[in-house]
């Protein structure tokens, strides 16, 4: 059964949430304020997290700087729909994704249920036929694990799949819309700099090596080299 903390001070949307999550069978943790947060994700230990920015006493940017200091849970943050800032933001400091309040709970419940499945796609035994190996980058698709010149990269869930699926690629050039449609699927609608900055992050845990390229008003393309 997988876990979902839900760190939110509205009463009214967490019970919406929760409503919403329960019949599908997840098992539900909230907290009304930061620190409260902190304290069941490391209690409970949750495969998802659902995050607002705006809390009492740690706000959420501090309560996702934390997270990220300790884990790669996946946490999806909500924003004010106004606050394009926030939400750029908070991905910068490490959140996999955002919906923007009002929202409706189904897509969010979409949302978590992609990630879950992207999440759980990385329990095979890391054979060999789940290798993607390249002269500086190795993916190893089944344990979700990436190294680079022999040396281990903590990458995001959503990090993760975005390197997969451009090394997958290797040498052709993939738009921001086929990356969206390809890690987040066909029901995301926020905005394309998603996969900028997140792109972002992976050029910086990857070092000097310029794996990926940007190719001008077109998309990215992997470029390392073939073993």
């Amino acid at each position: 059964m997988a876990k979902i903390l839900v760190i939110d001070d509205e009463p009214s949307i967490v019970n919406l949430v929760t409503a919403y999550l329960k019949p599908e069978g997840y098992e539900v943790f909230t907290a009304a304020d930061g620190n409260a947060g902190l304290k069941a994700a490391h209690a409970f230990k949750p495969d998802v997290i659902v995050l607002d920015l705006m809390l009492p006493g740690k706000d959420g940017f501090e309560v996702l700087s934390q997270l990220r200091r300790e884990s790669n849970v996946y946490v999806i943050l909500l924003t004010a729909k106004t606050e394009e800032t926030d939400r750029i933001v908070g991905l910068s400091v490490g959140a996999d994704d955002y919906v923007t309040k009002p929202f409706s709970p189904r897509e969010l419940v979409a949302r978590i249920k992609a990630a879950l499945r992207r999440l759980g796609s990385g329990t095979g035994t890391g054979s060999e036929s789940q290798i993607l190996a390249f002269r500086h980058v190795r993916l190893d698709l089944g344990a979700r694990r990436v190294s680079l010149d022999g040396y281990p990269v903590a990458l995001t869930a959503v990090e993760f799949d975005l390197l997969r699926v451009l090394a997958e690629s290797r040498g052709r050039v993939l738009t921001r819309e086929q990356l969206l449609e390809a890690v987040w699927g066909g029901t995301y609608y926020g905005e394309m700099r998603v996969v900028d900055v997140h792109l972002g992050h992976i050029r910086r845990k990857l070092g000097s090596q310029k794996i990926i390229a940007t190719v001008r008003a077109v998309g990215y393309r992997f470029e390392d080299e073939t073993l």
